[in-house]
C-alpha cells in the first residue's frame, strides 16, 4: 500500500534535513579553510587534511554503510548518523589543535556516511514511480542549498566569530534532525533479512578507496614519488582487483556486482563518477583564489562562489519535472555539456583582476548542468533496481559521487600547488598569496588554470559515458 502524501512530505524532510547537514559540512570548510589554517600555523599539507579527511572516510565509509543499512534497517541507521555528525561538530569547535581537528572531522565523516548511505534510498522506498523525479529533484535542491548556504555561512561565522562557531552551527540542526527522524521514521523499513555482512569486502574496498585517495592528496604537498603516494598507489593496485575477485565469489557481497550488467546503469555511475570529480573543486578553488590572489576576506568570497548552488538549486527541480519528457540520457548529457563550457571558459578567464560578471556567468553555467545532470541520471540509477538492494544501489551512487568529490578536491590542489614552493604553498591555504612576489602569483594563477582545464576534460570524458548508455524512454519500468 503506498504511503498518504503527508507522510511522504515528512519523509522527504526527513532526507532533506540530512542531506543539509552533511553537504553543509563540506561547503563551509572550503572558504573558512584559510581561516582554520592561518589559526593553527598549520602546513600546506595539513591544512588540505582537514578537509580530505572527512572526504577519504565519507567516501571508504558511504558503501559500507549502504549494505548495512539493508540489514540493520534504515532508520536506526540515520540516527545513529545524526548523532555522531551533531557530536563531531561540537568536538571539533572544541579541537585545541589541527590534529585534533581532523580526528574530529573523521568522527563527523562517520556520521556523514550513515546519512548519505540512506537518503535517496529512503526517499525512493517511499514515493511512487509517478512523483520520484520531483521529489529526488527537491533533495538534489536541498544538497544545492547546503552549499548555497554553506560557502556564505562559513565565511560569515569564521570573519565574525572565529572558526570554532562553523562547527558549532551544526548542534542545533543536528539535534532537530534527530527528533525529527525519530518522530517519522517507523522501524524495520525495507531491511534485506538473513544474509551476512560481508566484512572482509569492507576492509578490502576500505584499504582500496583509502589507498587512492592518500595517493592523490599528498601528491601535491609531499611530491609524486614521497612513501604516502607510493604507498597508497600500491594499496589500490593491490586490494582494489582483490576486492572486485572476492565479490564475485561471494553469495552475499558487499558490492552486487549485477549492478553493472546492465550497460545504462553502468554508464550511469561512471558518468556521475566524472561529473562530481569535474566540478566539486571548483568553489574550493575559486573560494581560494579570491582570498589568496585578491585578498577579499572570507564572507565576500563566500558570496561570490554561490552561483555554482543556486544555479543547482534552481535547476534541479526543473530537470525532475522535463524528465517525464526527454528522458535521462538527453538531460544529463546536456548538463554535462553546459557544465564542461562554463569549467573550459573560466580557465581562461581566471586572474587576479577577473570581471565578477564573468566568473559569475561560467559559475551559474557549471551549477545549472550539474542540476540538469543529477536529478535525471540519480533517478534512473534507483528506479532500475528492486526495493531490496536499493540501499547498496544507493550506497554504489553515493560512493561514486563522494569518491568524485574527493578526487576532484585532491587532484586540484594537487595541480594548484605542485609547482609552489613550501612557502607560496602555506600562504595559498593561509589566503595570503597577493603579499607575495609577482611569480608567485603568476604560478598560483597558472596552478588553477591547469586545474580548471583539467576539470573541464573530466566533463567532457562524463558527457562521453552519458551518451554511451544508450536511448531510453522517458519513464523507465519499475
Amino acid at each position: 500500500m503506498s504511503e498518504p502524501m503527508p507522510r511522504l512530505w515528512q519523509i522527504q524532510v526527513v532526507a532533506g534535513l540530512g542531506g543539509f547537514l552533511a553537504g553543509v559540512n563540506t561547503s563551509t570548510m572550503d572558504v573558512a579553510l584559510p581561516t582554520v589554517s592561518r589559526h593553527f600555523g598549520a602546513s600546506a599539507s595539513t591544512a588540505s587534511w582537514t578537509l580530505l579527511s572527512y572526504m577519504l572516510v565519507t567516501t571508504v565509509l558511504v558503501f559500507v554503510f549502504g549494505r548495512a543499512a539493508d540489514m540493520i534497517g534504515r532508520r536506526r541507521m540515520y540516527l545513529t548518523g545524526t548523532a555522531l555528525l551533531t557530536t563531531g561538530s561540537l568536538l571539533c569547535g572544541l579541537a585545541p589543535g589541527v590534529n585534533w581537528l581532523i580526528a574530529f572531522r573523521v568522527v563527523q565523516a562517520v556520521g556523514a556516511a550513515a546519512l548519505l548511505c540512506n537518503i535517496t534510498a529512503l526517499i525512493t522506498d517511499a514515493f511512487p514511480v509517478r512523483h520520484l523525479p520531483t521529489a529526488l529533484g527537491l533533495n538534489v535542491t536541498v544538497a544545492a542549498m547546503a552549499q548555497v548556504i554553506g560557502p556564505a555561512l562559513g565565511g560569515a561565522l569564521a570573519s565574525g566569530f572565529g572558526w570554532r562557531a562553523v562547527f558549532w552551527f551544526n548542534v542545533p540542526l543536528g539535534l532537530i534532525a534527530f527528533a525529527w527522524a525519530a518522530a517519522i521514521l517507523r522501524p524495520g523499513e525495507a531491511r534485506s533479512t538473513g544474509e551476512p555482512f560481508d566484512y572482509l569486502g569492507a576492509v578490502l574496498s576500505t584499504l582500496a578507496l583509502g589507498g587512492l585517495i592518500l595517493a592523490l592528496s599528498e601528491g601535491g604537498a609531499t611530491g609524486w614519488t614521497s612513501m604516502p603516494v607510493l604507498a597508497g598507489l600500491v594499496a589500490f593496485a593491490l586490494f582494489a582487483p582483490l576486492f572486485l575477485m572476492v565479490q564475485s565469489r561471494r553469495q552475499h557481497p558487499l558490492l552486487d556486482l549485477s549492478l553493472f550488467a546492465d550497460r545504462a546503469r553502468s554508464m550511469a555511475y561512471l558518468a556521475l563518477f566524472l561529473m562530481a570529480m569535474a566540478y566539486f573543486a571548483v568553489v574550493l578553488l575559486m573560494s581560494l583564489y579570491l582570498q589568496a590572489a585578491s585578498g577579499m576576506p572570507p564572507y565576500k568570497a563566500g558570496f561570490h562562489v554561490l552561483y555554482v548552488a543556486l544555479a543547482m538549486a534552481v535547476v534541479s527541480p526543473l530537470a525532475g519535472r522535463l524528465r517525464g519528457r526527454f528522458g535521462a540520457r538527453a538531460l544529463s548529457s546536456s548538463g554535462l555539456a553546459l557544465s564542461a563550457v562554463g569549467l573550459f571558459t573560466l580557465s581562461a578567464l581566471i586572474a587576479p583582476s577577473m570581471n565578477n560578471a564573468g566568473l559569475a556567468a561560467c559559475l551559474v553555467a557549471v551549477g545549472a548542468g550539474v542540476g540538469l545532470f543529477m536529478t535525471p541520471n540519480t533517478s534512473s540509477i534507483m528506479e532500475s533496481v528492486p526495493a531490496q538492494r536499493r540501499g547498496i544501489a544507493n550506497g554504489v551512487r553515493q560512493t561514486a559521487q563522494n569518491a568524485g568529490y574527493a578526487v576532484s578536491t585532491a587532484l586540484a590542489l594537487a595541480i594548484v600547488t605542485s609547482r609552489l614552493p613550501a612557502s607560496t604553498k602555506e600562504a595559498a591555504y593561509a589566503g595570503s598569496i597577493s603579499g607575495l612576489s609577482p611569480h608567485a602569483m603568476d604560478l598560483f594563477t597558472n596552478g588553477c588554470k591547469w586545474a580548471l582545464l583539467t576539470l573541464g576534460a573530466t566533463c567532457v570524458l562524463a558527457l562521453v559515458a552519458s551518451l554511451s548508455r544508450g536511448h531510453d524512454s522517458p519513464h523507465r519500468p519499475h
